[in-house]
């Protein structure tokens, strides 16, 4: 049985309430997080549709045989930084390379955008999302112990450099602590 998948921008009613609740759910069902990370991922979806500017800041939402199963946001983290944000892959459309679609889709975005660097913010337990961030070139510069969410975490921080080279991205050194 052919899947069909589809990586389309957000923007459809139902797109904004079902990346809030997905991200609920699946955090406390796959890692024990409480509602306060709903809480972050609602602020962060609130703050994206009441007032981005769509040249420099957009969203997609990955689909399979029309069911929504994935998403990542591009937000700006200032004039030349961008943000990678809220990157979700649903486990029944986890395997099939989605996540670094996603991902891949948020990086030709902030080149298009004129960003010249993309930084993202993650934690320790997300294993898979790390594999996707470390095989585009994305390096870690920064971690820091927290307890957020419910649970005692280690937030992490990576950054790609995005302007060509070789056409490909390249990766920061290391921030010095």
């Amino acid at each position: 049985m052919d899947e069909r998948i589809e990586i389309r921008p957000l923007g459809r009613p139902g797109d904004l309430g079902w990346v809030v609740m997905a991200h609920g759910e699946l955090y406390a069902a796959e890692f024990g997080w409480d509602a306060t990370f709903e809480a972050l991922v609602a602020r962060i979806v609130a703050d994206y549709a009441g007032d981005h500017d769509p040249r420099r800041e957009a969203a997609w939402i990955a689909e399979r045989d029309g069911r929504r199963v994935g998403c990542v946001f591009c937000v700006a983290a200032d004039g030349s930084v961008a943000q990678l944000r809220i990157l979700l892959v649903d486990p029944s459309a986890r395997g099939h390379g989605l996540g670094g679609r996603l991902v891949d889709e948020c990086l030709a975005f902030a080149r298009r955008a004129g960003y010249t660097r993309m930084r993202l913010w993650t934690n320790d337990p997300l294993v898979a999302a790390r594999r996707v961030y470390l095989s585009r070139g994305f390096t870690l510069t920064g971690q820091e112990p927290h307890h957020s969410f419910g649970v005692d975490l280690v937030g992490q921080v990576y950054e790609v450099d995005l302007r060509p080279a070789t056409g490909a991205a390249r990766p920061l050194a290391p921030a010095r602590s």
